[in-house]
């Protein structure tokens, strides 16, 4: 009786001792996205993040732990998702645009970057069908949209920039995008900067500019996981990562181009603006890149200086401890892809070209 009492006290010892599920893995991992589908439908398109939850890669990486997988989407773009941060409601942000990262690190939200979400693409400058403006330079003081607080001012102010003119130049009023839809529709803006395609098939607006793959205007999107989350769940934040990557190299495939397309329209982005934009990137490896190389330090120290510079952000940024490569590096050795996407140099050229393919 009494080896039976001791040896059971011993196994209640051993199993007390042992860390429980909760303190090894949380219940669930929650991803946020700046932005929604038309409507505020919960698809996103334009990227192999995107084709994570679309091919539902994360949960499958994490459905024998009995983890789940909460996909967020924020119709209210970058700033939403900092506010969600801000109030330890998401542990990774996918796709972060340059603006709103930016001013969530000034504000002193702890996040950690672990890869790009993707790079380059050409940008448009569109005004309504029935306009005569030819020129950027013609639609001064007018009224330009663009919805503030996220990338896309950002970009905005980089084309009034390359024209030589400024904010200070347009009323810019800041609508989000079916609200800018709308409002081409009606004539109630006078231009924008967006895709063409759909419509200009359908006969709603038309390009006046086009600006071909220009690193001074785009820049790379951010991946991002929460410090609370990788202090506590360091090889979960690998896992991700090493998924990431895996969908980065499906993304990056040819024969997998046109499905992607079909992915990315169910959005509610019609998908003659996916195909005749992303046509054009003869190499999918270029756009479809998680690689934080040269280009992408140097394209945050850039949008860092335009923040500045365009009065956007109050207080200072800096990148010091910010950029955390490990989880990165170890998904490149691990797949055997260290050398697959090219690598650019600061001023977006090809430092060390990809891997030939067959």
């Amino acid at each position: 009786m009494k080896r039976r009492t001791f040896s059971a006290a011993v196994g209640a010892l051993a199993f007390a001792s042992r860390p429980s599920f909760a303190q090894d893995k949380p219940p669930v991992i929650r991803i946020g996205f700046p932005g929604a589908g038309t409507g505020g439908r919960p698809l996103i398109g334009g990227s192999y993040i995107a084709n994570t939850h679309h091919l539902r890669a994360i949960d499958e990486e994490f459905k024998a732990d009995g983890i789940r997988i909460e996909w967020k989407f924020f119709p209210g773009a970058g700033p939403a998702l900092n506010e969600s941060l801000a109030n330890g409601l998401v542990d990774f942000g996918f796709g972060h645009g340059d603006l709103p990262v930016l001013v969530g690190r000034s504000t002193g939200l702890k996040h950690k970057v672990i890869a790009s979400s993707g790079r380059g693409g050409d940008s448009y400058f569109v005004v309504p069908a029935a306009s005569s403006a030819k020129t950027l330079a013609e639609l001064k003081g007018k009224r330009i949209a663009t919805f503030k607080g996220t990338a896309a001012q950002l970009t905005l102010n980089r084309w009034f920039e390359k024209f030589g003119l400024s904010d200070k130049d347009f009323r810019v009023i800041s609508l989000d995008g079916d609200s800018t839809l709308a409002a081409l529709s009606t004539g109630d803006i006078d231009g924008t900067v967006r895709a063409p395609f759909d419509l200009e098939a359908r006969g709603v607006a038309r390009r006046i500019h086009e600006i071909v793959d220009d690193p001074n205007i785009t820049r790379p999107g951010t991946v991002w996981v929460a410090d609370a989350f990788e202090g506590k769940y360091p090889q979960l934040v690998q896992r991700l990562v090493t998924r990431l990557v895996k969908v980065a190299h499906w993304s990056s495939q040819e024969a997998n181009r046109e499905r992607q397309y079909q992915l990315w329209a169910t959005s509610g982005t019609a998908y003659l603006d996916y195909k005749a934009a992303w046509d054009k990137t003869r190499d999918l490896r270029d756009r479809q890149n998680p690689l934080l190389d040269e280009y992408y330090v140097s394209s945050i120290q850039k949008s860092i200086e335009e923040v500045k510079r365009y009065k956007l952000v109050r207080r200072d940024v800096s990148i010091d401890g910010w950029i955390e490569p490990k989880y990165l590096q170890n998904a490149l050795k691990e797949l055997k892809l260290e050398d697959f996407w090219p690598q650019e140099d600061a001023n977006g050229q090809v430092k060390v070209p990809g891997r030939k393919l067959a």
